[in-house]
């Protein structure tokens, strides 16, 4: 199987461990394990739980414990409808797996992450491109979803909030876009990594799996939980598809680790003080960067309603890429270039990492600027 290089994937790989000012993380800033066990009130206790565990296999699909937390972030789920998964980047990659044959037609949208068209391409499937544009606020053209949707699409891939627009369809949004799957069978992935970050009222929209019979929803403990290092995602949807994913899943994941699975559980019994401080960085962070926006004539956007990430169109004579490595260069500032999500002549912003980092990486992105414009005049 032949597959394109991952693009976000490998620029991250190659320059996040070694900025000086990392504005490319899209998780809130990551928790340490002490702040966790503060938040969860088991500084004390925590080895009282860990001690007597034994480090086998654990529960194939996840705890009890773990799956029953995860459902209950929903509206219509039980534990039977959940399935534990290596991150959210395994949960889409078994979707992918089980649903997609050669030949099928699946509508994804861009931009969004990369498994989500380049996994259905290395299959041999028909893959349409839905492409988001900053005329509609970065949202799905309904038409010509329709348009694209013919009888027999076998799955449409969305992110909401969008990775890496922070555009965000609300229900009677995600409602639209089930009228047109159901129209033509069609399942739908719905990749919620960003979850629970909105900008306005308790921060938590609705989910696909909630609103379709053939909904599917994939989500994570990394970028709104703030514990990438734990590797831990899911999957949720009917019983039928679970099963059928984890006939899949057997041949490459067997189980999460247990310490994952017992830390994930414990932060998803404090989730309403994890999402409290969640939402306090993304709202505080995001107004800095909107101010900074406003203050750039290099720099325009359509405002991220949810999520931890902007997309910045700039506005000088230089690929994304030069602008990118030049930046990183010069200032020790980290930005995604947009021809990494194959969008050429934006830049992705993260802006959920510390608030002294972001302040900082936005005077030298200034500064960078202001010398790039004098330079090109």
């Amino acid at each position: 199987m032949k597959i394109r290089d991952f693009g976000v994937e490998i620029w991250m790989n190659r320059y996040e461990t070694t900025c000086e000012w990392n504005l490319a993380e899209t998780c809130v800033e990551s928790l340490t394990v002490a702040e966790l066990l503060e938040i969860a009130g088991k500084t004390d206790t925590i080895l009282s739980e860990l001690l007597p565990l034994k480090l086998t296999y654990g529960a194939i699909e996840g705890s009890d414990r773990l799956r029953g937390l995860i459902a209950g972030l929903y509206d219509c789920q039980a534990l039977d409808n959940v399935t534990v998964t290596h991150g959210a980047i395994g949960a889409n990659a078994l979707v992918h797996e089980t649903l997609v044959e050669p030949g099928d037609r699946v509508i994804s949208v861009l931009p969004t992450y990369q498994q989500h068209y380049s996994i259905p391409e290395s299959y041999g499937a028909d893959v349409q491109i839905l492409k988001l544009t900053e005329e509609s606020g970065f949202l799905p053209d309904l038409a010509e979803l329709r348009r694209l949707a013919t009888a027999g699409t076998r799955l449409i891939a969305i992110n909401n909030p969008n990775n890496p627009t922070g555009a965000l369809m609300d229900r009677p949004y995600l409602e639209k876009i089930v009228e047109v799957a159901r129209a033509c069978g069609a399942w739908i992935l719905c990749d919620e990594v960003y979850r629970g970050t909105d900008q306005e009222g308790q921060g938590m929209t609705a989910s696909i799996a909630d609103l379709y019979e053939k909904g599917i929803s994939t989500g994570s403990m990394s970028k709104t939980y703030s514990l990438a290092g734990l590797r831990l995602g899911w999957i949720v949807a009917r019983k039928e598809l679970i099963h059928a994913v984890s006939i899949h899943r057997d041949y490459n994941t067997i189980s999460v680790g247990m310490l994952d699975d017992h830390f994930a559980a414990t932060a998803l019994e404090n989730r309403e003080k994890i999402l409290q401080r969640s939402q306090g960085i993304t709202r505080t962070n995001l107004a800095i960067l909107s101010d900074f926006v406003e203050n750039e004539p290099l720099i325009s956007w359509v405002k991220p309603k949810s999520g931890t990430t902007a997309l910045l169109k700039y506005h000088l004579p230089m690929s994304s890429e030069a602008f990118c490595v030049k930046l990183l260069d010069l200032t020790g500032v980290m930005l995604t270039p947009g021809s990494a999500m194959d969008m050429e002549g934006y830049l992705r912003i993260g802006y959920a990492n510390g608030e002294s980092i972001l302040r900082e990486g936005l005077k030298r992105v200034s500064q960078f600027l202001r010398e790039e414009q004098a330079a090109a005049a």
